[in-house]
């Protein structure tokens, strides 16, 4: 049994190239991934930026982004393949989860964009799942313990009722 999923792989190459270098560089990974059985969905070049900090002492890269459905076992080739290529600074692959898709595309239409990602938007939206599975999991608990979150209430406000008697106190000794 043949089991495909779709993956997104973000790599940063070495902005020092060539803009026909660093074509040369994405066309031979995209060559690689359709070559072991990989499709690729989405190709975005996000373009030259700088990096946050220096990565084998190169302060900028061309960042590139793919969403490709392949099967699980070229993974682990494909980190070899980036990581021995000396053009790329850096790369990192996930496994991109239905939930993040339609989030994202729900998105894109909402922004009347044709699905086209940012760096800022890929960031957002995965801290927008966990947010989202947080709140699932926090109202889950909250609806099975609704006594325990009275008396959390109630300690709340006994501490915020300390705290501010403390306040008073400590305002009342630097007048004297």
């Amino acid at each position: 049994m043949s089991l495909r999923r779709v993956y997104e792989t973000t790599i940063i190459i070495n902005a020092a190239l060539e803009d026909p270098d660093v074509e040369t560089a994405i066309n031979k990974i995209t060559s690689y991934l359709e070559n072991h059985g990989g499709v690729i969905e989405e190709q975005n070049k996000w373009g030259r930026r700088r990096l946050a900090y220096p990565i084998n002492k190169k302060s900028n890269g061309y960042y590139v982004h793919l969403v490709f459905n392949s099967n699980p076992s070229i993974i682990p080739a494909l980190e070899r393949f980036l990581t021995l290529d000396d053009t790329i600074l850096r790369h990192l692959t996930l496994h991109l989860s239905n939930e993040l898709r339609e989030y994202r595309k729900e998105r894109s239409l909402a922004e009347g964009k044709s699905g086209e990602t940012l760096i800022s938007s890929v960031t957002e939206d995965v801290a927008t799942v966990r947010a989202n599975n947080r709140a699932n999991i926090a109202s889950e608990n909250i609806s099975s313990s609704s006594d325990e979150t009275t008396e959390v209430e109630k300690d709340l406000d006994e501490n915020i009722e300390i705290l501010n008697e403390t306040e008073e106190v400590s305002d009342e000794a630097e007048v004297e």
